[in-house]
């Protein structure tokens, strides 16, 4: 793996000012999800690498703006974040916030059509920060359309010079939505905590199951059974999004492998757990990632 500093190089980052910008994008991403981070250092092409660790740093910035605080400070937050975000755009000098800085200059070198950014924000402060819960899978599928997929193209977007295409859109579209199902299912027990239900209610009544079944980990035929339903959701959701590496850049192949393969180990495990799933959330685990990241790597060695 190349040093920091040659992988800044090597996608041309020489401003001193932009390097150090770019820096603390990526020291905000290790702070927050190692895996991702550590699976972008060592199996994307570096030219690619700052620009994406650039896009990871923002999407987990406006995530972490649109789920922390009350309802207030959650929309005055999303508010002064889109301001702040456009100004960057604009005028990147203008902006006091490295992040930032370095995502507007990922944005214009790459080429991301603004739109997504945009979108993005404006989902956050609508599909997200205002969600209670989905009452049908038609309300799930606009919330991917409104938030999910924006969010994850001004990540991976920037691997396409120019943004992506209809195809590749519609790629990662089909893989956001495997996504969320398996995010959603690891993470029922502290989201039911949280009064969450992001399982659609329409679901939930098919099986004869209540909100409150789920929240007290009721181990029931009818709680079972949704549960395994959902799982099933998922795996096809799964299975539909392994063409994802397919519409990548051949530099990028190598990590959309390894994110599927990280949501199959984590929904194998769901599925494992069950009634379990209510009570505590299910990880990746420490060593499965290890594992995952390394067999990735030694395909990649020439």
């Amino acid at each position: 793996m190349p040093s920091w500093r040659a992988t800044l190089t090597a996608a041309t980052v020489t401003d001193p000012p932009l390097r150090a910008d770019h820096t603390a994008a990526a020291r905000r991403v290790l702070r927050r999800e190692q895996a991702p981070y550590l699976a972008l250092r060592l199996l994307a092409a570096p030219p690619l690498v700052p620009y994406l660790v650039a896009g990871l740093a923002f999407m987990n910035l406006v995530d972490d703006t649109a789920e922390n605080g009350t309802p207030r400070e959650r929309a005055d937050g999303l508010k002064d974040l889109a301001e702040r975000t456009a100004e960057a755009l604009d005028a990147p000098a203008r902006s006091h916030d490295p992040v930032l800085r370095a995502y507007a200059h990922a944005v214009r070198t790459r080429g991301l059509p603004e739109y997504w950014v945009h979108a993005f924000l404006t989902g956050a402060a609508t599909a997200e920060a205002e969600f209670t819960g989905f009452g049908t899978e038609q309300d799930y599928q606009e919330y991917l359309d409104t938030y999910a997929l924006p969010g994850i193209l001004v990540f991976t977007g920037l691997q396409y010079r120019g943004g992506p295409d209809e195809a590749q859109t519609r790629a990662w579209r089909r893989f956001v939505d495997a996504a969320q199902r398996v995010d959603f299912l690891a993470d029922l027990a502290s989201d039911l905590a949280a009064g969450r239900l992001c399982i659609p209610r329409e679901h939930l009544a098919e099986h004869g199951v209540t909100p409150d079944d789920l929240a007290r980990a009721r181990d029931t035929p009818a709680v079972r059974d949704l549960l395994a339903d959902q799982c099933r959701r998922a795996r096809t959701a799964l299975d539909a999004a392994a063409d994802v590496v397919d519409h990548a850049d051949p530099g990028l192949r190598a990590v959309g492998t390894t994110m599927t393969d990280l949501m199959a180990h984590q929904l194998a495990a769901v599925e494992r757990a069950g009634v379990r799933a209510l009570r505590r959330d299910i990880g990746y685990g420490l060593l499965a990632p290890l594992r995952i990241l390394a067999r990735a790597h030694r395909t990649t060695r020439p």
